[in-house]
């Protein structure tokens, strides 16, 4: 298992994290981890976004209003982005506000020699369009024009340039910094220049989208192709920034920037992504998880600048756009200094809240700028543990979507929300940061950056209680069914694996003032193993600080089947309970049925592991039952079961029954004599 080191795609994109992603099922170029999957990935159905209670103003806004909006194409240069920010942006460095004396800042250090960690020349061409001052541009130019000159190098000896690396992952830094530098700094750029610029770039983004024919100077130089077919893989967003960018800087100067531009807009975004992220990806987010996927910030931008550049909101094009700003916000647990830790995390297996979080918020911020949701998301970003850049390399970040227009309103979402493309369901007991979170995931499993977490649950209080155990690993490439918290099946003494290309369901989803119900079937999971005939998990969240949790599981004969729950601090057994104390707090998991064998597993036994432990339960296999009380801080009191689906208990002084159908989905809800039917069937629910 190789630990993957991040790319980046240039200061104002940001980062595309390395090893390719996409569909489970095509061949990685890079290298990682997991199962050899086959098939790509679907989904459909309609928006299942979360919440209830009173309107808050932040339900479908409806048609937006500039969604009809054509593009239209200026031919002065500069072309791109400023014409619709220039105005905003001088009077920012007028008024020395923060973020624009940091940034000129950076950019005079480069000017005198200071080696900035990917600082990119784009930086030193907006300011010069800023400040009117040449010699910005004339050390962006000369930046360029040197890296064009050592790829003409390696051209002409018959090697790979460094734009073609790694599957082209570069193309987007690499060809879209040289378009804006281009388009930026025009007057600078001798016709020398522009002629070799435009010849390798356009080569480069030919050798993209023609992968079998691809070849540089005289050498024919085919690759894979990847994820160039895959809206929902991150390496797809930097092929499209080169391809916007250069299509919209040499418009009318070039003769294949119509195609280019014809290529990112009518055949990938409205042929392309607009329908794959409708079906596959409704309420937002991303199948890679969070940690590959806050790569979606580098579309936000795309969006961002080329309604800039031609006023088409491309945004608008798809809901995904703005219901990822409410996945995100649940996403992030309440201390809102991490984010859930799902799919792969390579850069950081901790998920600690960072720059490329940061950015991905503010964008669709900017994107979003009128809409009552961009003032609840002002409130987080305000609140949230990084309050700016740490890294100079994204400064411009800050700079470009420094907002003073925008005001904070109070964060009144939902405390649930369920993101049905990405299979995630995200609850929490309010929006204090010292509230309860949980998560389960119930849903498609179709990307290589995913992991075998279907039907895992987390939960979060002031700091881990149960988590997934990537965040202790050191590759963050932890994908197994034993890092997470759910029913193992092992068959042969090896575990069951779960399958790509496979799509579980949330069979019910209910909320009341007092509850949240959901029931999953992760049977599709096992891809019809015949080992596996039936996996099931019912949650009952009984706010704040109770989970009543329901398994049924039925493995043939000879199978085991061991119920885990990932955690960061040893549990200590007494019986049937566990007891998880961290961060303050003492989690208690009462196993009310079946009779089992409890142990705890120390993860750092294996070599990916820094620490962590699992709780285990293990019993044989056949048609089993799991009932489990999860308390928070001694919440539940007066435990009992009836047989091996049902239990009573006590909650904030209210006397609740939990009573479960011992095989089909379903339960009834009794709260100090009040009972309420759980029934299949999943609520659309308000933000």
């Amino acid at each position: 298992m190789t630990h993957l080191r991040t790319k980046w795609l240039g200061a104002i994109l940001g980062v595309v994290t390395a090893a390719c992603t996409g569909t489970v099922g095509s061949t990685d170029p890079g290298s990682g981890s997991g199962s050899d999957f086959s098939g790509s990935g679907s989904g459909s159905g309609s928006d299942m976004g979360s919440g209830s209670g009173s309107d808050n103003g932040l339900g479908d806004p409806g048609t937006d209003p500039e969604a009809g909006v054509q593009p239209t194409y200026p031919t002065a240069h500069p072309r791109i982005y400023l014409s619709a920010n220039a105005a905003r942006l001088k009077a920012a460095l007028a008024a020395n506000r923060p973020a624009a004396v940091r940034l000129k800042g950076l950019v005079d250090s480069w000017m005198t020699g200071a080696d900035i960690y990917l600082f990119s020349p784009i930086n030193a061409a907006l300011m010069s369009q800023l400040t009117g001052n040449a010699p910005y541009c004339t050390k962006a130019v000369a930046t360029v024009d040197a890296n064009v000159a050592a790829d003409e190098a390696k051209i002409a000896s018959g090697t790979q340039p460094v734009v073609a690396e790694d599957s082209y992952l570069k193309v987007g830094d690499v060809v879209g910094d040289l378009a804006l530098v281009y388009d930026w700094c025009f007057t600078s750029v001798t016709a020398s220049q522009k002629s070799r610029w435009l010849a390798y770039a356009n080569q480069a983004v030919w050798n993209v989208w023609h992968p079998g024919q691809a070849k540089w100077g005289s050498t024919n130089m085919p690759w894979t192709g990847w994820a160039t077919n895959d809206p929902s893989d991150n390496y797809y967003y930097s092929f499209m920034r080169a391809t916007m960018m250069l299509g919209l800087a040499a418009k009318g100067e070039d003769t294949q920037a119509d195609g280019w531009v014809t290529q990112f807009h009518d055949t990938k975004i409205m042929g392309q992504l607009v329908p794959t992220f409708n079906a596959d990806l409704v309420g937002g987010g991303s199948r890679e998880g969070t940690g590959y996927g806050v790569a979606m910030r580098n579309l936000w931008s795309l969006y961002d600048f080329w309604k800039a550049t031609t006023g088409e909101k491309l945004a608008a094009k798809t809901p995904h756009t703005r219901s990822s700003i409410l996945s995100f916000m649940h996403q992030m647990v309440p201390t809102l200094d991490r984010v859930a830790p799902t799919g792969d995390l390579s850069r950081d297996s901790t998920a600690a809240y960072f720059d490329y979080h940061r950015g991905y918020l503010q964008e669709l911020m900017a994107i979003y700028h009128n809409d009552p949701l961009a003032q609840r998301a002002k409130t987080m970003l305000d609140t949230a543990s990084l309050t700016r850049m740490g890294n100079s390399f994204v400064a411009i970040e800050d700079f470009l979507y420094d907002d003073d227009q925008l005001t904070a309103a109070p964060l009144d979402l939902n405390t649930t929300y369920y993101a049905k493309g990405i299979g995630e369901l995200y609850s929490r007991s309010g929006w204090d940061k010292h509230a309860t979170w949980i998560n389960m995931i119930a849903g498609p499993y179709t990307q290589s950056h995913a992991h075998q977490d279907q039907g895992s649950l987390m939960i979060y209080k002031d700091g881990w209680l149960s988590y997934d155990a990537v965040v202790d690993s050191h590759s963050g490439l932890t994908q197994e069914t034993t890092a997470h918290s759910l029913v193992r099946i092992d068959s042969g003494g090896q575990p069951v694996h779960q399958i790509g290309d496979t799509t579980s369901t949330l069979a019910a989803l209910h909320k009341g003032a007092d509850y949240l119900y959901s029931a999953a079937d992760l049977t599709p999971a096992y891809n019809g193993n015949a080992v596996i005939s039936k996996v099931n998990r019912e949650i009952v969240y009984l706010q704040p600080n109770v989970i009543v949790v329901y398994d049924r599981v039925n493995s043939a004969a000879g199978t085991q089947q061991v119920w885990q729950l990932a955690t960061p601090v040893q549990p200590s057994i007494s019986g049937a309970t566990a007891t998880i104390t961290n961060a303050g707090h003492t989690m208690s998991v009462q196993r009310l049925a079946p009779s089992a064998s409890s142990s705890t597993h120390s993860m750092a036994s294996e070599s990916d592991y820094a620490g962590g432990y699992r709780l285990d339960e293990t019993i044989a296999g056949g048609n089993q039952r799991y009932l489990h009380v999860i308390s928070i801080d001694g919440a539940a009191t007066q435990v009992s079961a009836t047989g091996d689906s049902s239990v009573t208990l006590t909650v904030g002084g209210k006397v609740t029954t939990v009573a479960f159908n011992h095989d089909t989905v379903g339960a009834t809800l009794t709260i100090n004599g009040a009972a309420t039917t759980l029934a299949p069937g999943v609520d659309t629910l308000a933000p």
